[in-house]
C-alpha cells in the first residue's frame, strides 16, 4: 500500500508499503512540519490473486482538508485525515495511493491543491470540508472530469460532479419532523442560529413541517456572539407558555444546535420551567455528542442519526490507534475513502463514473447507507435517537436498504 501526505506549501512526503509500518507512519504524520527526506519506498505487495507481474498502476485518491493552523477547524481536519488513513489501512488495498493536501480553508488554496493533485494523477477528490473551498475546487475538477466527494453541508455547492457526503439540513429536518408528526406533533416552534446554516435549516424546517401537515407557531434566531441566544431563548419559551395559556399548545421545539450552543440553551429551558414532557425537544445530528445528557433539559429529546453501533466500533478503533477520541465527522472521511477504494477495483475509465457514484443501491459505511443523486446531493438512511440519562437510544431504526421507508415507525406512538 502506498500513501503520500503532502502540504500544499511543501513537498515533504511519507510513503509506506505495508500495514506493519502503520504506527510509524502515523507518528510521522502527527508532527506539525514535514521533512524533505524521502525514505526508501517498500515494494508493492500484489493483491489477492495477483502475481508480482500483474500489479497495476496505483489508483490515486486525493484528500483535501484545511490542515494548517491550530484552531478548531484544523483539529477537526486532522481527525478527518486520520479517519481517512484508517480506511486506507483497514481496507489494505495495495493498489491505492492516498494523496493528502492542505487546502488552506480558502477557495484559492483549495483550487491550487486540487490542481496539484490532479496533475499528480488523482482520479477522485475526497473533500474539501468548507463550502468556499468546494467552490474553489469545482471548476478545476470539472475541467479534468474528476469527481469530488465533498464534506460541506451547503447544498448550493453540489452538482456537476460535486457530491456532498455530509449530513444535509434538508434531510435531517424532514426525518425528525416527519417522525414527530407521526407521533402526533402538529404545532412547532424553533430556536435557530442566525447564520448561513441557520437560514438553510430554517427553510428546511418550515418546508418539512408543511409537508407533514403541521404549522410553525414561532421561530426565533439567535446571534453567534457569546450569550447571544439568551434573549431569543427566553422569547421562544414565553411564546410556548402563552400558546398553552391560550389553549393552542405548541407540541415541539426544534433546536438545531450542537455542543457549542446547547449548554447555554439548556439552563434557560430548565429555569423557565418549560415542561419538556409536553413540548418535545427536537434536534439534528449535531446533538450526537457524549455530554448532551449532562443537561437534564435535553433528556427525552429526539434527533436524527445513523445507527450508533457502527460508529461506536469505529470510535473505539480510532481511539486505540490514535490515542484520542475522533471528531464526529471523522467517520464521514473514513466512509468517503472507503467508497472510493471500493470503486477503484474497476478498470481505468470505469471507476468513478456517474453511473457508479449514483447507483440506486448506494453505499454502506460507518454512518449507514447513503446514495448520491445526479444533482450531487446525498440521501442517507437515518434513524431517530432519544437522549437518555446515560447516552442515547434508538427509538426508530435507520433503514438498512433504500427499499425501506423513511419513517419505519410511523404507526407507533412514542412517549
Amino acid at each position: 500500500m502506498r500513501t503520500r501526505w503532502e502540504q500544499a506549501e511543501g513537498s515533504g512526503r511519507r510513503r509506506a508499503g505495508a500495514l506493519a509500518v502503520f504506527g510509524l507512519l502515523l507518528a510521522g504524520c502527527s508532527t506539525g512540519g514535514m521533512g524533505t527526506a524521502e525514505p526508501p519506498m517498500a515494494a508493492l505487495a500484489p493483491a489477492p490473486g495477483q502475481s508480482q507481474g500483474q500489479i497495476r498502476a496505483p489508483v490515486k485518491i486525493a484528500l483535501l482538508l484545511p490542515l494548517g493552523g491550530m484552531g478548531e477547524t484544523a483539529a477537526i481536519a486532522k481527525g478527518m485525515k486520520q479517519g481517512a488513513e484508517m480506511a486506507l489501512f483497514e481496507l489494505n488495498d495495495p493498489n491505492v495511493e492516498l494523496i493528502t493536501k492542505d487546502d488552506g480553508g480558502t477557495a484559492a488554496g483549495a483550487r491550487a491543491a486540487a490542481d496539484a493533485a490532479i496533475k499528480e494523477g488523482a482520479e477522485i477528490i475526497v473533500g474539501p470540508l468548507l463550502s468556499q473551498s468546494v467552490t474553489g475546487v469545482a471548476p478545476v475538477a470539472r475541467q479534468a472530469n474528476v469527481p469530488v466527494l465533498a464534506f460541506s453541508n451547503n447544498s448550493q455547492v453540489a452538482g456537476q460532479g460535486i457530491y456532498l457526503l455530509s449530513f444535509l439540513a434538508e434531510q435531517e429536518a424532514e426525518r425528525i419532523v416527519s417522525f414527530a408528526a407521526a407521533q402526533g406533533k402538529r404545532r412547532f416552534a424553533a430556536l435557530i442560529p442566525d447564520d448561513a446554516y441557520g437560514a438553510v435549516v430554517e427553510a428546511a424546517f418550515r418546508q418539512a413541517v408543511q409537508r407533514n401537515g403541521g404549522s410553525v407557531a414561532v421561530v426565533e434566531r439567535y446571534p453567534l456572539a457569546a450569550n447571544g441566544m439568551l434573549a431569543p431563548a427566553k422569547r421562544v419559551v414565553e411564546a410556548i407558555k402563552t400558546a398553552e395559556e391560550q389553549m393552542v399548545p405548541i407540541d415541539a421545539l426544534f433546536l438545531p444546535g450542537g455542543p457549542e450552543a446547547l449548554p447555554q440553551i439548556g439552563p434557560v429551558i430548565a429555569y423557565s420551567g418549560l415542561d419538556t414532557t409536553k413540548v418535545k425537544l427536537l434536534g439534528t445530528s449535531a446533538w450526537d455528542f457524549p455530554a448532551i445528557a449532562r443537561d437534564a433539559a435535553f433528556v427525552g429529546g429526539w434527533y436524527p442519526s445513523p445507527d450508533p453501533i457502527a460508529w461506536r466500533s469505529f470510535a473505539e478503533r480510532f481511539a486505540k490507534t490514535f490515542g484520542t477520541a475522533p471528531p464526529r465527522i471523522a467517520s464521514v472521511a473514513y466512509d468517503a475513502v472507503g467508497f472510493a477504494i471500493g470503486l477503484s477495483s474497476n478498470p481505468p475509465g470505469a471507476r468513478f463514473t456517474l453511473a457508479n457514484l449514483t447507483r440506486a443501491n448506494g453505499f454502506s459505511g460507518v454512518d449507514g447507507i447513503v446514495r448520491f443523486g445526479a444533482n450531487g446531493l446525498s440521501e442517507r438512511g437515518l434513524g431517530v435517537l432519544e437522549v437518555q440519562k446515560f447516552g442515547s437510544a434508538v427509538i426508530d431504526g435507520a433503514p438498512t436498504s433504500f427499499e425501506a421507508t423513511k419513517v419505519s415507525a410511523a404507526q407507533q406512538t412514542v412517549r
